[in-house]
C-alpha cells in the first residue's frame, strides 16, 4: 500500500543523510494502516444482497477472518461474489487463454444493488475493465501486478466503487463495478434494492465479480472492516440470515411480484426477497 511504499522510501533514503527514525516512525504507521490495529469487533449488521440470481463467493468471512487475506482497506469481513449460472457458463481457470475479454464471464454488466438505504459519500467510475486474470500464468503474476496498483491506493486495489453511507457510522462498499454503470453520484439518496451500478472486472480483480464489505469510515484506507449478514431466510443451517461460504453457488429471489424489495435497512425494514442454497 501506499505508506508502506513510502516508508521503504524513506528507509532507502537513509543512505543519504535522512534519518533512520523517520522511516522507522513511518513504517509503524504503516504497519497499523495495514494490519488495522484495534480491529472494530461487534454484532454484524443485517443488509440486503446486492445481487439477483445465482452466485458463488470467492471470498466469504464464513470461512476465514479476514477474508481477503488483510484487514487493510476495511476488507476483514470483504464478500467477492461471482454469477454461476451452470452449465460450464463461467470460464475456470486454465493455462489457456492467458486471458479473457470481460465479456466471456456471466457477471459482466449484471446489475448490482443498493444493500440497504443510506447516502452515497465517494462514487468512483474512472478504472478501465481489464481483461481477466484467471489462467495460472496470471494468477502467479497477479502478485506483482497488484502491487503495483496498490500505489494508485484503494481505488487501485477496489476499481470502480460505490461508498454509502447507512447510518451509526457503518459504510457500505460496493466494488469492482463496470465503468460508466453508476447510476448515483455523490450526495445522492438510496433506497435498499436500488439499481445503483453493474458489475464489472475493475481494480485487482480476476475476473468480474462485485466486492461487498461494511467499514467504520467512509475512506478505506483507514477504515476497520465491519461484520455483515444477508437478510432472509437462511444461513445454510436454521434459516437465519447468514452468508454464503465459499465455492457454494445460492440463490437470490427477487419478490415474485417483481417489486423492488424494501431491505433491511437502518431502521429495520423488512427483506422481501429470499436467498436459498443450491
Amino acid at each position: 500500500m501506499p505508506l508502506m511504499w513510502a516508508a521503504t522510501l524513506v528507509l532507502l533514503a537513509g543512505y543519504a543523510g535522512v534519518p533512520w527514525w523517520a522511516g522507522a516512525a513511518l513504517l509503524v504507521v504503516a504497519l497499523a494502516v495495514y494490519l488495522r490495529a484495534g480491529t472494530v469487533r461487534r454484532e454484524p449488521r443485517t443488509v440486503l444482497p446486492p445481487v439477483r440470481g445465482r452466485w458463488m463467493a470467492l471470498t466469504s468471512p464464513v470461512d476465514g477472518v479476514p477474508s481477503q487475506g488483510s484487514h487493510a482497506y476495511g476488507q476483514t469481513y470483504a464478500l467477492g461474489l461471482v454469477a454461476e449460472p451452470g452449465g460450464d457458463a463461467r470460464p475456470d481457470i486454465a493455462w489457456r487463454p492467458l486471458s479473457r475479454p470481460p465479456e466471456d464471464f456471466p457477471a459482466f454488466g449484471r446489475p448490482v444493488y443498493a444493500p440497504a438505504d443510506g447516502t452515497v459519500v465517494t462514487a468512483h467510475d474512472r478504472r478501465r475493465d481489464h481483461r481477466s486474470r484467471n489462467s495460472w500464468p496470471w494468477l502467479f503474476g497477479a502478485v506483482v501486478e497488484n502491487t503495483l496498483r496498490e500505489l494508485r491506493g484503494p481505488a487501485g486495489m477496489l476499481g470502480n466503487h460505490l461508498v454509502i453511507d447507512i447510518g451509526g457510522g457503518d459504510h457500505l462498499l460496493l466494488g469492482h463495478l463496470r465503468r460508466g454503470s453508476l447510476e448515483v453520484r455523490r450526495g445522492d439518496a438510496v433506497r435498499a434494492g436500488q439499481l445503483v451500478a453493474r458489475c464489472g472486472n475493475s481494480g485487482a480483480c480476476t475476473e468480474p465479480q462485485v466486492r461487498v464489505q461494511l467499514m467504520d469510515h467512509r475512506r478505506p484506507l483507514f477504515a476497520a472492516g465491519l461484520p455483515i449478514v444477508w437478510a432472509s431466510g437462511w444461513n445454510g443451517r436454521d434459516g437465519g440470515a447468514g452468508l454464503p461460504e465459499t465455492w457454494r453457488p445460492v440463490v437470490v429471489e427477487a419478490p415474485e411480484s417483481g417489486e423492488v424489495p424494501a431491505g433491511q435497512s437502518a431502521d429495520g425494514a423488512d427483506y422481501a426477497g429470499e436467498v436459498r442454497r443450491t
